[in-house]
């Protein structure tokens, strides 16, 4: 066989393959490849490495007149190619800066459609782009998964409904846990919610989200029925009878559903089908769905603040040695701002309770509330108030509710109870993050579904839930394993964008020693897990979940709390493997942020620091599971030293254990 080198013209052509043209998309290193097939219809597949992940999978919208895009025997009326590298400031992310580094194909078809290919180095994705001039609506996406062989799935299920009756689980709260079981294994009868992840043996992982999701609904997969190694794509039709409904009659509970999808008003690009590729530590290093969301519509940032979070819902109001009785009053917020305030701790959560009645009407407020003297002492004491917001009385009345809390010196809203992303949904999140933008206010979307790219157009929202965060702890039993919860998301749920997950806990417990405490919750794992989740989890407005009075029995791990930055020059995923343990690093200015959990497996590890370019004399403040963690998880103990001579950290991790250091210069 010769081995001459081919004319790179010849390599642009497409070939033809059984049934159509074939054209082939490589990453630029050149580790990823996929072929895209134009025939009776239009698939892809992809290989990695050599290995194939990804077998021919097709992909295709239907329009409520029947139409199809592309349709049968796929006519291509141009192809063209491109490629990118440039580095892109991103000052409320995980890194300052991030290199988007892309080889491009795009594929345009008949009456204004195109679909656009973009290859990385550590994934692929795909979407349709339509410059129609009349509205139209979409009746069904067509999104295929074919594995070559029974995979071993790492899903979230979704949690509400019936079994088999997937309509009437697209009301949810995007929160579970994992199950892990191969395609076979899959329940038929429920919903996945992204991202979820596939194993695709030899080391590597395939993990599948999607992003740039704004006024279309979010994707579900599901086992396709009657074909081996399949998931389907499923989207929640688009609402037409929606009811106030759900907690505190604040949510709204669809009543009746279209028979389409979307509806569009003209010319748009749909979401993107993201599939990220590598190791368990590539896919938690990934930055694609944050690349490949529309770019920030806010034009100068800068009155934007991130910061940690004194919250008063998940610690139940619980402060002791004062001489008033603590609840939702005008003098507990104070105590909380005081405690803010003495900790540099940014802002202030007043959660559920401080509108009158149920939350239904954001204007009127708990007699027991003096808002006006809350704010006050806070911007004496230099700390922001941030309120919560049901969606329904939110949603109601937005532009007002925004304009006047501002106007007062709100500094932002925690909105809740959204529970479903369909299209009127995820057009509501955009809404609100734009209002919120017009009048200088912050957004925390709690009880709403992945971020999918919404953090980089409107990063003045800086937070979202969809995670089964440590509010679980309040009730849940304790065969719920969330230490290996813990340890998957960073390399799931993460992939998507932060997590509003509130951790911070002082109480911990053991495996044995844990139980449901809805008024004095307590965390599963050790302090130091506690600790390390600061480092390892994204939240550029991180809680601080216990109580002041809590924190205050615990200086030293408060003091390292509220030192924690929370955006960052330079993130790192040092070691891990989905599902066991994570080691994270972070870098700000000059001072680097070590974080390391594992799940009930205890593990002696060792942590390279070479990658971090540290210097000799480097000062490491280090806390570590204490030597009887593993009996009392509230253990731990405090050193500092200077960084060995080797680079090396040689650590005991307890059962539901952790690390967390800061490195200085």
């Amino acid at each position: 066989m010769s081995n001459r080198i081919l004319p790179l013209a010849f390599l642009l052509l497409p070939t033809l393959a059984m049934g159509g043209k074939e054209y082939e998309l490589r990453s630029p290193s050149g580790n990823i490849v996929t072929e895209i097939n134009a025939g009776k219809e239009l698939s892809y597949s992809v290989s990695y490495d050599g290995k194939p992940v990804l077998a021919p999978s097709r992909l295709s919208m239907t329009l409520s007149d029947g139409r199809e895009v592309p349709g049968s025997d796929v006519k291509v009326r141009k192809v063209s190619r491109s490629s990118e590298d440039a580095v892109i400031l991103s000052p409320l992310y995980r890194q300052s800066e991030v290199r988007d580094h892309y080889n491009a194909l795009t594929i345009q078809l008949s009456q204004g459609w195109e679909v656009q290919f973009r290859a990385y180095d550590d994934g692929v994705a795909y979407r349709f782009v339509t410059t129609a001039k009349k509205p139209f609506e979409v009746a069904t996406e067509t999104v295929e998964y074919v594995f070559p062989s029974d995979y071993t799935m790492t899903v979230p299920y979704v949690r509400s409904g019936n079994d088999g009756d997937l309509n009437s689980q697209f009301f949810n709260s995007f929160e579970n846990t994992y199950t892990t079981v191969p395609v076979s294994g899959l329940n038929t009868g429920r919903l996945s919610f992204l991202p979820l992840v596939a194993d695709a043996g030899d080391g590597v992982k395939m993990c599948i989200t999607e992003t740039d999701l704004n006024n279309y609904p979010g994707m579900y997969l599901v086992k396709k029925d009657g074909a081996e190694n399949t998931l389907m794509g499923r989207f929640a039709p688009c609402p037409t009878k929606v009811e106030a409904g759900g907690y505190n009659n604040i949510q709204g509970v669809v009543k009746e559903r279209s028979g389409y999808i979307a509806n569009v008003d003209g010319a748009r690009a749909f979401p993107w089908r993201v599939a990220v590729i590598g190791s368990d530590k590539d896919i938690a290093s990934t930055d694609l769905s944050w690349l490949l969301a529309e770019p920030s519509r806010i034009a100068d940032t800068s009155w934007i603040k991130p910061g940690k979070v004194a919250w008063d819902w998940w610690n139940y109001w619980n402060i002791i040695g004062v001489d008033f009785e603590a609840g939702v009053n005008t003098d507990t917020y104070k105590h909380y701002i005081d405690f803010a305030s003495e900790n540099g701790i940014e802002y202030v959560i007043i959660d559920d309770g401080w509108a009158a009645g149920r939350g239904e009407d954001l204007m009127v407020i708990n007699p027991d509330i003096d808002l006006e003297a809350i704010l006050a002492h806070a911007a004496k004491k230099n700390v922001g108030i941030i309120l919560w917001a049901g969606y329904g009385a939110f949603n109601r009345d937005m532009e007002a509710i925004c304009k006047h809390y501002a106007d007062m010196g709100v500094k932002g809203f925690k909105v809740d109870f959204m529970d479903r992303d369909d299209q009127l949904m995820t057009g509501f999140n955009h809404k609100a993050a734009e209002t919120a933008a017009k009048y200088g206010l912050l957004l925390d979307l709690h009880g709403t579904h992945k971020p999918a790219g919404l953090n980089r157009t409107w990063p003045n929202v800086l937070n979202f839930e969809g995670v089964h965060g440590l509010e679980q702890m309040k009730w849940s039993p304790g065969t719920v394993d969330q230490m290996s919860y813990d340890v998957t998301i960073p390399f799931a749920r993460q992939v998507a964008g932060p997590m509003d997950y509130t951790q911070g806990a002082m109480h911990n417990a053991t495996r044995s020693s844990y139980y449901p405490c809805g008024q004095q919750p307590m965390s599963q794992g050790t302090r130091c897990h506690q600790l390390a989740l600061y480092m390892v989890l994204d939240a550029p407005l991180n809680m601080l979940c216990d109580s002041p009075s809590n924190y205050r029995k615990e200086p030293e791990s408060t003091a390292f709390i509220a030192d924690v930055p929370t955006v960052w020059d330079e993130t790192r995923v040092l070691a891990g493997e989905m599902g066991k343990y994570i080691v994270t690093a972070r870098r700000k200015g000059d001072t680097w942020w070590i974080g390391g959990i594992t799940d009930w497996t205890p593990r002696d590890i060792t942590v390279d620091l070479a990658p971090l370019s540290l210097v000799s004399g480097s000062t490491i403040e280090l806390f570590a599971d204490g030597v009887n963690a593993h009996r009392n998880a509230c253990d731990y103990k405090r050193t500092s030293k200077t960084m060995p001579s080797d680079g090396k950290l040689r650590l005991h991790l307890a059962p539901g254990g952790g690390f967390a250091a800061k490195i200085t210069k």
